[in-house]
């Protein structure tokens, strides 16, 4: 498997799919066949995280091609991060209570065997141990097995939900602080209080059509309990009043200015942020350098519109003392890295489409799934 780093790549890589094998992605899309056949899902997930292309995009295309009923599961899954990211952006604290608890894990499991065993895919779980390579030599799990990784990690090999998130932040193309987050705390059963996720060995079975056998899981464990309880703690984003001549920060999940909604607005110059070094969970190197590679794209296409532009490190950004403005980064550890440093010269300016998307978080997803006509017709 091999993923690209140009924006033309992918744009070829989506049109493709919406020709080829988008019609089939319903009744196929929870087969993980193997590293060699991922016909039956899109694997956008990389680009769509990092904003290389956005939904809207992705959205539009699939529509000119199908009707929505005949696309409307794809287009649920495309909008999924879309409603982890607004839910965690009402309960930030979240996020920040995860990080608090995952240093408390680190430090306890350190030197723990069953840990050391599961991230080196060690295990006597032959399919986990096999998907532990695959995730750390493709940086890519499909969606069902990750789901299965999770529960095999939970509730299998007794190990907390906050080591395995970040072992999947570490490690994958298309992490991101909620979904990575959020779907970990689901199938604990922490999300949705009582209702977890436990994988099954017919299911595995069935659905990596039968490349697994003698796959002895805990299939009867109770859901983990959280005495937590968040409330939403903020619903307002509004985008600042932009005045020309001012410096336009983008973090690495807006990386296609040019398609966005500020793309007429007259900065005087946009600086593109890597942040490698700054974080509560390091990346891996291929992470680190898919990242770099995605930022450089960005940044040799907005040279070419004649738009000044460079990449600088995070840590850089310290050093701009006037107002600017950013791309809001989300929730998650570029954010932290704003608020760490109270660089309150920092406007945010978020896109329509999550302004108008994230009033409709407050309630679990099949609340907001009622609503995904209503954003259709709102971004097209």
């Amino acid at each position: 498997m091999n993923f690209l780093t140009t924006r033309n790549d992918v744009l070829k890589k989506l049109d493709n799919f919406i020709e080829n094998n988008l019609s089939e992605y319903t009744k196929l899309r929870n087969f993980d066949f193997g590293i060699q056949n991922r016909k039956n899902t899109s694997c956008l997930s990389p680009y769509v995280s990092h904003g290389t292309i956005s939904e809207i995009e992705v959205i539009n295309k699939v529509l000119k091609k199908h009707l929505f009923n005949k696309s409307e599961k794809f287009i649920q899954e495309i909008l999924w991060r879309i409603y982890w990211k607004g839910w965690l952006e009402l309960r930030p604290s979240v996020w920040d209570d995860y990080l608090i608890s995952l240093k408390t894990c680190r430090e306890k499991y350190k030197n723990e065997k069953k840990y050391l065993n599961a991230i080196e895919g060690n295990t006597n779980i032959q399919c986990f141990n096999d998907w532990v390579k695959e995730l750390k030599e493709t940086n890519y799990l499909h969606n069902h097995t990750r789901m299965w990784f999770a529960s095999i990690w939970i509730f299998t090999l007794d190990l907390p939900w906050e080591l395995g998130a970040e072992f999947f932040l570490k490690h994958l193309y298309d992490g991101d602080s909620a979904s990575n987050t959020l779907g970990w705390r689901w199938v604990a059963g922490i999300q949705t209080p009582g209702k977890h996720y436990l994988a099954s060995e017919w299911n595995i079975k069935k659905f990596t059509n039968n490349r697994y056998e003698k796959i002895k899981l805990n299939e009867s464990a109770k859901p983990k309990i959280s005495k937590k309880i968040y409330s939403i703690s903020k619903s307002d984003f509004v985008s600042s009043e932009i005045a020309d001549g001012k410096i336009l920060l983008i973090f690495d999940n807006n990386l296609s200015f040019e398609f966005s909604d500020f793309k007429d607005k007259k900065f005087n110059k946009i600086l593109l942020v890597n942040n490698n070094k700054s974080r509560e969970i390091s990346l891996s190197n291929k992470v680190i350098k898919f990242k770099e590679s995605l930022l450089q794209d960005q940044l040799e296409r907005l040279k070419n519109l004649s738009i000044d532009c460079e990449i600088i490190k995070i840590e850089d950004i310290k050093k701009y003392c006037n107002d600017v403005y950013a791309l809001y980064p989300s929730v998650g550890e570029n954010l932290d890295f704003i608020n760490s440093k109270e660089l309150k010269n920092i406007q945010f300016l978020y896109r329509k489409i999550d302004q108008f998307s994230w009033q409709y978080c407050n309630k679990g997803f099949f609340h907001f799934k009622n609503y995904i006509p209503k954003i259709i017709q709102n971004i097209s």
